[in-house]
């Protein structure tokens, strides 16, 4: 099983604004820069409440199409507003979710969402980071890392840059 993550961060590091808002990131995604290709890959994409709720704000169509994606929650989640998607929902800890979504088949999973990243760095079940740096500080909001009970080495994949100004390194969790 490979987990990989696919983001957008500002260049002082955070993923949204304190309120959610992710309105310094390039409408649209910005010009193609290796989302499409990456989403074809995955067979499963993992998130968090909150950031399930703020893609519904992107408003219709479902931005994943039929690709599966789980929500992570304890609680209730209505599900029923991913009009057209295939969306379930699981509760656990983050080797529980990667056992159970193996279990299924599942090889490839995208883990999107500061918390959902954050827990599932911090359980080593991270192999892939692809982090795309929009050029921008916003000074406060949601940080991509969080506290870790250790170093997390990584090895330097590839950095390529676009004429928008973004900027996106790929790095591997080193084992």
């Amino acid at each position: 099983m490979t987990a990989s993550v696919f983001v957008g961060i500002s260049v002082d590091g955070f993923i949204a604004r304190p309120n959610g808002n992710l309105d310094f990131l390039p409408e649209g995604g910005g010009e193609p820069h290796g989302y499409n290709e990456f989403i074809a890959s995955v067979d499963a994409i993992v998130i968090g409440r909150k950031t399930f709720e703020t893609v519904l704000t992107f408003g219709p169509p479902w931005p994943y199409g039929d690709k599966r994606v789980v929500v992570l929650s304890s609680r209730p989640v209505d599900l029923s507003a991913a009009a057209g998607g295939v969306v379930e929902q699981m509760a656990g800890s983050p080797a529980e979710i990667v056992s159970q979504l193996a279990a299924t088949g599942a090889h490839h999973l995208y883990i999107d969402g500061g918390i959902t990243i954050q827990g599932f760095l911090r359980a080593g079940l991270i192999q892939r980071l692809i982090i795309t740096r929009v050029p921008v500080l916003i000074g406060d909001g949601i940080p991509l890392f969080g506290s870790l009970a250790h170093d997390v080495r990584l090895r330097h994949v590839a950095t390529r840059h676009y004429p928008s100004g973004l900027v996106q390194s790929e790095y591997l969790v080193a084992t």
